[in-house]
């Protein structure tokens, strides 16, 4: 009896919060008292079971308010037999509030720690250092023993202490083997951010995130600057290889474009920059590389070694990222030379390997990241698809933007096309789309868009299986099938901006998406399965696929449509749980050593099943589930297949 309750749970392992260490002064600690008889613990409960609120609580209630069935463990001590209720908020590695979805239900158990503490004036009975006492203190008031002050703050240590008369609020890096201070406030403060970025190959996400309640605060993303130095990643590598100070370019280009998004959160938010200190990355290995000011020209051949595989931490300093005063930065794992952290971020997101049922995940994007468990054990592999299928090297692609053609559908009989744009969801052929649309226009095709008019030629029969657009069979069609030299195009729109999709076009989609599905087979192949009924689409581009057009185009094996579904972004998802989480990060560097690694450009099949899969959906695997729904002949009674009966594809040419 009289045991404080924030006592009592520490005891009995219940991770109870409490920034200012029992002082009543967070409010992070709160509590509630389950009334009535509890049959299971022989015991009856009620508040009257707890001491009254005293001074500390009323002080509390009176600042920032406490509810009338709330109470505060650090002050409050047990007087009977209890049962106690301890709300999400109030626990260490709780589910972090929902802010906009994608935070939600994650665990909240960052690698920093806020500890305020007070300190007693030092005098000529106790010598010892405001280091050594923030030290002491940390430990006997929130349990973290021995924590390392690095030598560059033991000045700052000693100014903040003596300017706030020895009270401070310290925060501390729990991540390695040695707790290690990072920062220290005067006085109290419960502000803490960190920030999780996800650096694509194409674009960079961020997301700014208050590591105290797990909310997102604002989110925002740009254009990879490098793009105008490669589209693709071997692009970039050859740019490093034939250009002198070509990696400090592309270096310089990165850092500067993440340090813009890191300014922009702050001044939109208007969270203090000397409170973000934590920041999460995740990319692909090329980019890893660039980020982190490493060669990455080991990565453009045989055998494909990486400067550093496992998880890197570093000072955020030393990357030039302008956040708080000592923060950190963390990488994740990468997995194998062309599959890195990104790829490791969707596992750690998407949890694979806890399906009892096979489970395929494909990250979509300039470089896909393509991921396997087969029941039993985890596969991973990269492919090298190439921007195409994002709107990049398209005659009428773009980017993602509003304006851009994201949705379409061909009339079988007219070939006269109707479109959505992004921005609007009314379609081309209604009479509001030209007020919808007046503000963006129609600007282009992005890659959800050149996904869907592919398979729609395809239905319509203006392309073969081949992947040959024929030629117009009537004076009707002439306005939609046009001559191109001695090829034909399928004209999309005839208004500025002109839009139609050419011969060069679909060899490019063909090209980018045999890549793909190469990559898939071979992880099939190394594990006996034939099918797979649950396929993930990950990625910005991937999720807006639709997954019977995914199909159709043979973008993933053969199955029912209902079976294969977007998850967002999923390696932006995986940032954000090791930035929330410290055993995330742990349980993903463990994770990785034990995943099967695939390097498709060393696999001598990959090319066998590249050219198979130049078909629509493929020359070789039949896809009887696609062209069921499809209502499309079977395989072997397609004239114009890219098998044994190729010719009929070449008739109208």
């Amino acid at each position: 009896m009289g045991t404080p309750v924030l006592d009592a749970a520490r005891e009995l392992g219940v991770p109870i919060e409490s920034v200012c260490g029992g002082r009543g002064i967070c409010g992070r600690c709160q509590i509630s008292v389950a009334e009535g008889q509890f049959a299971k613990f022989g015991v009856t409960s009620s508040a009257e079971h707890l001491s009254p609120r005293g001074a500390i609580e009323q002080r509390y209630d009176e600042k920032r308010g406490l509810a009338g069935d709330r109470r505060l463990s650090c002050s409050t001590r047990i007087e009977g037999d209890l049962v106690i209720d301890v709300p999400e908020a109030s626990i260490v590695a709780g589910q972090t509030i929902r802010k906009d979805g994608s935070t939600d239900g994650m665990v909240r158990n960052p690698a920093l720690k806020l500890c305020y503490v007070e300190l007693d004036e030092p005098d000529l009975h106790t010598p010892v250092g405001d280091a050594d006492r923030l030290v002491q203190a940390i430990a006997e008031g929130f349990g973290i023993e021995n924590v390392l002050v690095p030598f560059k703050l033991i000045a700052r240590v000693q100014s903040v202490l003596a300017e706030a008369n020895f009270k401070a609020t310290a925060c501390v890096d729990i991540s390695g083997a040695r707790p290690e201070l990072v920062a220290i406030f005067p006085l109290y403060s419960e502000e803490l951010s960190g920030i999780a970025v996800d650096i694509g190959s194409t674009t960079v996400a961020a997301h700014l995130v208050d590591l105290m309640s797990g909310e997102i605060i604002a989110s925002a993303g740009r254009a990879n600057p490098q793009i105008r130095f490669g589209e693709d990643l071997m692009s970039r590598v050859s740019y490093v290889m034939m250009n002198e100070n070509g990696r400090e370019a592309l270096t310089t280009a990165i850092r500067l474009c993440v340090r813009e998004l890191v300014d922009g959160l702050l001044e939109k938010t208007g969270r203090e920059r000397g409170h973000l200190l934590e920041a999460v990355f995740v990319a692909n290995p090329v980019m890893q590389h660039l980020f982190l000011g490493l060669d990455p020209t080991p990565l453009g051949q045989a055998p494909f070694n990486p400067a550093v595989s496992a998880a890197v931490r570093a000072e955020a300093n030393d990357l030039e990222l302008n956040l708080g005063a000592g923060a950190k930065a963390y990488f994740l794992p990468i997995i194998a030379g062309h599959v890195g952290a990104d790829a490791a971020a969707v596992i750690l997101s998407e949890q694979p390997q806890k399906s009892p049922d096979p489970v395929l995940i494909v990250d979509v994007g300039t470089n896909a990241e393509i991921m396997l468990w087969d029941g039993k054990n985890l596969f991973a592999a990269s492919s090298p698809t190439g921007p195409a299928l994002e709107g990049a090297e398209i005659s009428s692609g773009q980017r993602a933007a509003p304006g851009a053609i994201e949705r379409i559908r061909i009339d079988k009989k007219t070939l006269e096309p109707r479109f959505r744009i992004i921005g609007t969801e009314v379609w081309s052929n209604e009479p509001e789309f030209a007020e919808a649309s007046k503000a963006t226009g129609v600007t282009g095709i992005c890659g959800s868009g050149i996904i869907e008019i592919i398979g729609e030629m395809l239905l319509a029969g203006i392309l073969s299986p081949d992947g040959i657009i024929r030629g117009p069979n009537s004076a009707d069609e002439e306005k939609r099938l046009v001559a191109n030299g001695r090829t034909f195009s399928y004209v999309v729109r005839t208004e500025a901006p002109a839009l139609m999709i050419t011969q060069n076009d679909i060899r490019a989609i063909q090209l980018a998406k045999s890549a793909l599905y190469a990559g898939v087979k071979l992880l099939l192949d190394k594990t006996r399965l034939t099918s797979v009924t649950d396929i993930r689409l990950a990625g910005a581009f991937g999720s807006y696929i639709d997954p019977q057009y995914a199909l159709l185009l043979g973008l993933v094996p053969d199955c029912e449509t209902s079976q294969v579904r977007g998850i967002g972004n999923a390696a932006g998802q995986g940032a954000l749980k090791a930035l929330l989480d410290v055993d995330a990060r742990h349980e993903i560097e463990q994770m990785v050593l034990k995943i099967e690694k695939i390097e498709t450009a060393l696999e001598p099949e990959f090319q066998t099943h590249f050219v198979a899969a130049m078909g629509l959906p493929n020359s070789v695997d039949g896809f009887e589930k696609t062209r069921k729904h499809f209502g499309m002949a079977p395989l072997e009674l397609n004239t114009g297949s890219a098998g044994k009966k190729r010719r009929g594809g070449r008739r109208n040419k």
